[in-house]
């Protein structure tokens, strides 16, 4: 079975697991201290005004959907496993403003220039990088945006926690080397006219133990200051980044 077929049947079983009786948030159980990158994304999503056509890849079961749809703007939402398109579905039916059908990021099956706005959070390492680089720039128009949120994968620490969780069976080996990089960034801003990116986390790999001797408040002001005055890039857990197609 190839990766990609793996990737898909884990996230069915895992939509058909999903209880639609319990509201989901995917960051309720996060620490404090790594919960900046992700306010970041969403405030990049509500500082786009108007009423807009995003796009968001790799949306899972809509874990971080509902912001784009409370910002007044019309999603249409795509994932590889149908089981999580149905779960996204049901969850925002309320809202006449979105849509979502199965496709894959590396063949995305939409027109040239479709969209004002593409949205992923977390899923950049499901495909292969450049497929899916070009792909974002092809469906966005003219000054679209593409807005991410997303790991890293320089930190070694990290790269060996990732790889122990493929041994556990909890990844393909493929997302190993799909892991955006810097080398990754870079790439997308020589596609793109415009790009902003943030890191954050620096400390992270750090943060459990530190934990043991600092509550979670304090460790989350060490983190962001840590990020904002030293900037070192390749230590960074996370990263949030603003694209603008010329």
């Amino acid at each position: 079975m190839n990766d990609k077929r793996l990737e898909e049947n884990r996230y069915d079983s895992r939509a058909l697991n999903y209880s639609n009786t319990k509201e989901f948030n995917a960051y309720d159980a996060e620490k404090s201290y790594i919960l900046d990158p992700i306010e970041d994304y969403y405030s990049l999503i509500r500082n786009i005004s108007g009423s807009l056509r995003f796009l968001e890849i790799g949306a899972g079961m809509g874990e971080n959907s509902e912001p784009i749809l409370k910002a007044g703007h019309k999603l249409h939402s795509t994932d590889i496993s149908s089981e999580s398109v149905e779960i996204m579905k049901k969850r925002f039916q309320k809202y006449n403003t979105f849509s979502a059908e199965t496709a894959d990021m590396e063949s995305l099956p939409f027109e040239d220039q479709s969209y004002d706005v593409v949205a992923s959070s977390g899923s950049l390492s499901y495909g292969d990088n450049y497929k899916v680089l070009n792909e974002i720039y092809r469906v966005l128009k003219s000054g679209g945006i593409y807005i991410a949120l997303d790991s890293l994968n320089n930190n070694p620490i990290y790269r060996f926690n990732r790889y122990i969780h493929y041994l556990k069976g909890n990844r393909s080996k493929s997302t190993l080397s799909r892991m955006p990089s810097l080398k990754l960034l870079n790439e997308y801003e020589k596609k793109f006219h415009e790009t902003e990116v943030n890191f954050y986390g620096s400390l992270t790999w750090a943060l459990p133990v530190l934990n043991i001797f600092l509550n979670e408040d304090t460790l989350r002001a060490l983190s962001n200051k840590f990020d904002k005055k030293i900037k070192i890039k390749k230590s960074a857990f996370k990263f949030t980044m603003k694209a603008i197609k010329l």
